[in-house]
């Protein structure tokens, strides 16, 4: 399988938030962004093995500051790491206040998705061509997660 560009796969969504997405405060829903956070890690996935791809992790997700109705939040998606049949996408959350231009990074995710086939079963994806120190880098955090996550994951069948 040939190896691909994490830039050839990044996905970079953006939308206003509006009074529905908000609570009482005029903050957004922490539930809103998580959903926009798992499409553009989705998209970023699928885009990668060119196959549908699935959440099975959220590994970790945290909120830095809110979000608020009238800013236009970024969620970009870029591959760190990817294994035989699934993908690690970070999703860097940004929101700007348009009539200030002040922008702010809100929320960071590493969501993890596996490729499937057309029967729903699990489907070897390219590996990534890691083109900079910082990929590279980036890419053994990655699979340093995966290794931590693999652990959880027995010590749980335990």
């Amino acid at each position: 399988m040939e190896e691909k560009r994490i830039r050839d796969s990044e996905v970079t969504l953006s939308q206003l938030m509006q009074p529905e997405n908000a609570n009482n405060l005029g903050n957004i829903h922490g539930g809103v962004l998580m959903k926009l956070i798992d499409e553009a890690g989705a998209m970023c996935a699928t885009r990668h093995a060119r196959a549908p791809a699935v959440t099975v992790a959220v590994d970790s997700l945290t909120f830095l500051e809110p979000v608020h109705i009238g800013d236009l939040v970024t969620f970009n998606a870029k591959l760190t790491y990817a294994g035989r049949t699934s993908m690690e996408v970070e999703v860097c959350v940004e929101a700007e206040e348009i009539l200030t231009g002040r922008r702010r990074v809100t929320n960071r995710a590493y969501v993890v998705y596996v490729a499937l086939s057309g029967e729903g079963r699990p489907v070897e994806v390219p590996c990534i061509d890691l083109e900079t120190d910082e990929e590279r880098k980036r890419w053994k955090q990655g699979e340093q997660r995966q290794k931590e996550r693999l652990a959880r994951r027995i010590q749980q069948a335990v």
